[in-house]
């Protein structure tokens, strides 16, 4: 039986890691630590307010004891500032990883990065060299098993308020887009379920693998026919 910590699980991906990782028998409980309420409650279920994951010190306990973490927390290019950007990014990423490390050492990591992601920090993009940084700051933090994964366009299969232009325009050509370009797409769901799979199926080897939008949705096939 499987102890799961989840981070973000009031967004997108980490909402629907959240709801796929209670209904599986082999996941005992999750924890789910967040800056806003779920508004759910499951038997299987403990929520953790924390509002500043710049210090993640008084979640020593609360990461107590667990196997794994998904963590999907994060934010949009354009929608915060610079700063605001690396500290969510990189800062909350990491200071979350290393208090889990201390907490649960054999614990398992499943991170939210995104196609593009540089850890050489040469590219032009702030956000890809954001990401990352946090990736590199991961695999180096000494997890017995690290899972990266980069996802291209992410579509969200419930409707929502898109975050800005170029979202709404994907979404409304998704159906074409698809077919025409399909490992540049990912379902939300099917990534939820790609990134909670790899930490619950132990395979007891170390190892830290980079999942592409392509290995993602091989991911998700290969559990939707399990």
């Amino acid at each position: 039986m499987t102890r799961l910590v989840i981070a973000g699980a009031t967004g997108m991906v980490g909402g629907y890691g959240l709801r796929y990782a209670l209904e599986q028998p082999d996941v005992e409980h999750v924890t789910s630590v967040g800056r806003r309420k779920l508004g759910i409650s499951h038997s299987k279920l403990t929520e953790v307010l924390h509002r500043d994951f710049a210090d993640c010190s008084a979640l020593v306990e609360t990461l107590r004891g667990q196997d794994g973490a998904i963590f999907c927390l994060g934010t949009y290019t354009g929608v915060v500032t610079d700063a605001e950007l690396h500290r969510i990014t990189v800062d909350y990423t990491v200071e979350f990883a290393r208090v889990l490390r201390v907490s649960s050492a054999d614990a398992a990591f499943s991170f939210l990065s995104g196609k593009g992601a540089d850890p050489t920090g040469q590219s032009r993009m702030a956000f890809a060299c954001y990401k990352g940084e946090a990736e590199k700051a991961l695999l180096a933090a000494g997890f017995p098993r690290a899972y990266i994964f980069r996802p291209a366009y992410i579509y969200p299969v419930e409707p929502r308020q898109e975050p800005n232009f170029s979202y709404r325009l994907l979404r409304w050509i998704y159906p074409a887009f698809r077919v025409a370009l399909s490992d540049l797409v990912i379902r939300s769901d099917d990534l939820a379920r790609a990134m909670v799979d790899v930490v619950v199926q132990r395979t007891g080897e170390r190892q830290s693998v980079v999942f592409e939008n392509r290995d993602i949705k091989a991911l998700a096939h290969a559990s939707a026919f399990a």
